[in-house]
C-alpha cells in the first residue's frame, strides 16, 4: 500500500485502487468510460463559460455547491475519456470539505496507472479538471 494512498480521502482511494487492479490499459480506459456513465445528467443551463474548464481540448463543465458544509460537484464533457475523469473527480471529491479538497495533489493520477495511457494533451486535460474543481470548492467557501 503506498503512502499517496494512505493520505487520500477513502474515496479517491478507493478509486485508485480500483485501478491499481485494472493491470492493462484498455481495462483501464473501461473503467473510465464506467464512471463517466455514472455521471447524473449536467443541466444545458450549466454550459456557460463561468463553468467551462479553461486549456481543455474537449468541452468540459464543472459546477460546484456547498451542501452542509460538503462540496458537491456536477460535471460533462462532449468526449468519453474525457468524461470519465470528470467521473472519477466527481466520485473522488464529492462530499469533501473545500479545505479538504484545496490540500490535495494531482499526483495521485499517478498511482492509478492512467498517466501512461493518457496522451498528453488528456493528462493536461486532467490537471486543468483538477485545478478547476479546487477553484470552485474555493468559491464554495466564500
Amino acid at each position: 500500500m503506498s503512502s499517496i494512498i494512505d493520505s487520500l480521502p477513502p474515496a479517491l482511494a478507493k478509486i485508485v485502487q480500483r485501478f491499481q487492479r485494472a493491470s492493462d490499459p484498455k481495462r483501464r480506459y473501461e473503467q473510465l468510460i464506467w464512471y463517466g456513465q455514472k455521471l447524473t445528467d449536467f443541466p444545458e443551463t450549466g454550459k456557460v463559460p463561468e463553468n467551462k474548464v479553461p486549456g481543455c481540448v474537449s468541452q468540459v463543465y464543472i459546477t460546484a455547491a456547498l451542501d452542509d458544509g460538503k462540496v458537491v460537484y456536477q460535471g460533462d464533457s462532449d468526449s468519453q475519456l474525457t468524461k470519465g475523469l470528470v467521473g472519477l473527480l466527481v466520485e473522488g471529491l464529492n462530499g469533501l470539505t473545500p479545505t479538504e479538497i484545496v490540500q490535495l495533489t494531482p499526483d495521485f493520477i499517478q498511482e492509478t496507472g492512467l498517466n501512461v495511457s493518457l496522451t498528453p494533451s488528456r493528462a493536461n486535460g486532467f490537471y486543468n479538471i483538477f485545478k478547476t474543481m479546487q477553484k470552485k470548492a474555493l468559491e464554495c467557501k466564500l
